[in-house]
């Protein structure tokens, strides 16, 4: 008998910029990816709850953020959220998210010179304008953003 398996392959992505005129001109002075994270059991509920025609709120536009945070805690599927002392969820930016297609959904959130200056380190997908239901939770240590920087962060969820 032949079993089924499905697969979701989550990339997070970090492009750093110096200033915001960089961030204007595309020009990332570093671009960084990892992989791997925890599904959370909150957002998988949502997820399937949205998917089979049920109630709340979607992860769209209007709702979905990217988050980050500076806590190294492990990662645990029970999580609601960020751990650290230190966080900033942030809205979409223009034309996000994406899904559709290449069975895919890519969240991607801007954070300007003047926000979330620390280490990053957790990371993040929910969908409030307050502590909404949260998709993921990746520890990775992408280090500390300073003042007058742009970094962006895109988190990519693809289906297998």
């Amino acid at each position: 008998m032949e079993s089924e398996r499905a697969k979701v392959k989550t990339i997070v992505t970090v492009e750093k910029y110096r200033n915001e005129k960089d961030f204007l001109e595309g020009k990332p002075y570093k671009r960084e990816e990892s992989q791997h994270n925890i599904l959370l059991n909150e957002g998988c509920n949502l997820l399937w709850t949205l998917a089979c025609g049920g109630t709340g709120t979607p992860y769209d536009n209007a709702n979905a953020r990217v988050g980050v945070g500076d806590s190294n805690a492990g990662e645990d599927p029970a999580q609601t959220g960020l751990q650290g002392g230190n966080q900033l969820y942030k809205s979409m930016d223009s034309g996000y998210p994406t899904y559709g297609t290449l069975r895919k959904m890519v969240f991607k959130g801007t954070y300007g010179s003047a926000e979330a200056n620390w280490h990053w380190l957790e990371y993040t997908v929910d969908n409030g304008s307050v502590a909404g239901v949260n998709i993921n939770r990746k520890v990775a240590d992408h280090g500390t953003k300073t003042s007058g920087e742009v970094w962006t962060l895109t988190i990519t969820f693809t289906f297998a």
